[in-house]
């Protein structure tokens, strides 16, 4: 002070506050990066799960969607064999495949890691409303239909086979004991062509969800040209 260093000594401060500022400003901006960083390792990671479990869900549901498919081919095929008073063994191996059921479960722990993490981790807000879409409203609607048809198995074809067969294995065949007499009343055609309309249903939401998963897994029109999860990886990366 009483060399009048007064101004030199501000200055020097001033010089200590702005090195501060911006050591915490670069400090801020590393961590940031960082942050982002390590959000888009996981958008990349669940996202490749999430295209694992897809990958599975297609293949399954596309073999139970051909199950569904050959059953009610057969239904066409026994309800005309029965106009033309054809009982022959033929329905019998056809009515194993008809008097079952299908299984589905999707495979959605990548999905619930998501949900658990936050939707919003997902860039894509578009891929965010599909894979929603997919999880929450193609699965329950399929779950549901699948159910009918498995409550009607259980309820109304379970019954019948214990008392008007004499033999049955699931998926391999259905004998009644009496093919004209079980084909003649009017209740069993009924019956045949309920479970079949069940089962167009089931194709209606298999087809769906198959839809939805090709949505997903494949971006019409991408700027990249690649499927979503790629494109990402080839965005982050």
């Amino acid at each position: 002070m009483t060399e009048n260093k007064t101004g030199k000594y501000f200055k020097y401060a001033v010089g200590e506050i702005v090195l501060v500022v911006i050591g915490i400003l670069i400090a801020l901006s590393i961590n940031n990066w960082n942050e982002k960083r390590k959000a888009n390792k996981f958008e990349h990671e669940i996202l490749n799960l999430i295209d694992q479990n897809l990958k599975t869900d297609s293949l399954s549901l596309s073999i139970e969607l051909a199950k569904t498919k050959e059953a009610n081919t057969l239904t066409e095929k026994v309800l005309e064999k029965v106009t033309q008073n054809d009982y022959s063994d033929s329905l019998n191996f056809w009515m194993g495949k008809i008097i079952s059921f299908e299984r589905f479960k999707s495979q959605s722990s990548a999905f619930e890691v998501l949900k658990a993490k936050g939707i919003e981790h997902i860039s894509n807000k578009k891929l965010q409303l599909a894979l929603i879409s997919y999880n929450d409203e193609n699965l329950f609607l399929l779950y549901e239909s699948l159910n009918d048809v498995l409550q009607s198995f259980n309820a109304d074809w379970i019954p019948l086979v214990k008392t008007d067969f004499s033999d049955f294995k699931f998926r391999e065949y259905g004998i009644p004991i009496d093919s004209k007499t079980f084909f003649e009343k009017p209740s069993t055609i009924i019956l045949f062509k309920l479970y079949q309309d069940n089962r167009s249903g089931q194709v209606r939401r298999m087809e769906s969800a198959l839809a939805k998963i090709s949505e997903i897994r494949h971006r019409q029109n991408h700027p990249c040209g690649y499927w979503y999860f790629n494109c990402l990886a080839i965005k982050h990366y």
